[in-house]
């Protein structure tokens, strides 16, 4: 019998929704990608313990460690204690080392696992950065202590040294510090002010050609340091033409969540690898996809790989630093936690009609594991928030 529902719709109505999508089958063994592909991977509320949710959000570290095994399984690398995490909204340092600390200890247990973890400033308040010899230190603290555990940096974006740049030249001293003193090969970030608005003008300029040329610069300088850089700014064109100055042997990891299905096929020449948030919420689809194009199948790798990219437009949409709820939302749905709540109670951060909306296109896009879990807990969602169901 067809599983259906009620939702509301944008004009203020009601509809009923026929479910459509069709689950993927899961591979029995962790298939092998031509792309190296990470996920960023988010962290599992525990709401039975979280009196404070704001300033001390409690973290089920079981279910949390359990996420990270399913990415895992379908050959994802895992992108650690990035935004997708929630950090700097939700998750502060000492909740990433613990974080940090946990991955890197089960990823040893787990044949092939990989991971790379984040390590930025956000330990430093930017408000209380005096000198960038102060976010120096910073990052000193975090690259340290990843290497500490054994694991590899992924060196994010700085709001403090946003804050108190003056010049590209201040970046370049920065990076270049940081990177000297590195033990292994570090990815670097470049995240747009759509993830977060206080790194606006990162590299020295609010331009796109002029932050280009400090970030090619940095790289250049710094090349025996550097495996890849991460861009996120949800523009392809801009990601091309980054990809297209790297020096040979650097890597341009995709973070572009509206363009990440081309970007990753690429155009016959050149082709970015990935490090996304969207394959935390579409990981058995995303995974199918790169086995099919590691096969040569490329008409396989658009047809399962693109009806997501909607449901990802959705989940990223203005204001996309809230995209962190949509991806927590679907990992509900799919039976990975058995609630739907997040550190800072970021569930709040996106309304009904978005969630209705994300419901329907993830069914469309065959993301839905269990329709009839992910069509039971989506009814309870809606009668919380007024929805009664016929």
């Amino acid at each position: 019998m067809p599983i259906s529902l009620t939702l509301p719709q944008p004009d203020g109505g009601l509809a009923r929704y026929h479910l459509v999508g069709t689950p993927l089958g899961r591979p029995t063994a962790a298939p092998v990608f031509n792309r190296i592909a990470y996920a960023a991977a988010h962290v599992v509320s525990d709401p039975r313990r979280d009196a404070r949710p704001w300033e001390a959000p409690a973290i089920d570290w079981e279910r949390t460690m359990a996420f990270r095994h399913h990415l895992w399984s379908l050959g994802f690398r895992i992108a650690e204690a990035m935004d997708t995490a929630q950090r700097g909204m939700g998750l502060d340092w000492a909740g990433a080392q613990e974080l940090i600390r946990r991955s890197l200890a089960e990823a040893k247990a787990v044949p092939g696992a990989d991971l790379a973890c984040g390590a930025g400033t956000d330990h430093l308040n930017p408000a209380d950065a005096r000198s960038l010899d102060d976010v120096i230190r910073a990052y000193e603290e975090q690259v340290g202590f990843v290497e500490k555990h054994g694991g590899r940096a992924i060196m994010m974006a700085s709001r403090a040294l946003a804050r108190l740049a003056a010049s590209p030249d201040d970046y370049r001293k920065v990076y270049g510090r940081i990177l000297g003193q590195a033990k292994d090969r570090v990815v670097l970030h470049w995240l747009g002010d759509m993830f977060d608005p206080q790194l606006a003008g990162y590299w020295g300029s609010r331009d796109f050609a002029p932050a280009l040329e400090t970030v090619l610069s940095i790289i250049a300088e710094n090349r025996g340091k550097v495996e890849g850089i991460k861009i996120s700014l949800l523009d392809n064109a801009c990601e091309v033409a980054l990809r297209n100055r790297l020096p040979e042997g650097v890597l341009c990891f995709t973070g572009d969540d509206f363009n990440y299905a081309e970007l990753i096929e690429g155009d016959g020449q050149k082709y970015s690898h990935a490090l996304l948030g969207i394959f935390d919420a579409v990981a058995p689809q995303a995974s199918k996809a790169l086995a099919a194009l590691a096969a040569g199948d490329a008409a396989t790798f658009r047809a399962i790989i693109e009806p997501t990219v909607p449901l990802s437009r959705k989940i990223f949409e203005v204001p996309t630093q809230y995209y962190k709820a949509g991806v927590v939302f679907l990992a509900w749905l799919n039976g990975h936690q058995d609630h739907f709540t997040m550190p800072a109670g970021m569930q709040s951060a996106r309304g009904l009609l978005h969630y209705a909306e994300v419901f329907r296109l993830a069914d469309r896009a065959n993301v839905l594991d269990r329709p009839d879990l992910a069509a039971a807990r989506m009814k309870n969602l809606m009668a919380v928030l007024g929805v009664g169901q016929d």
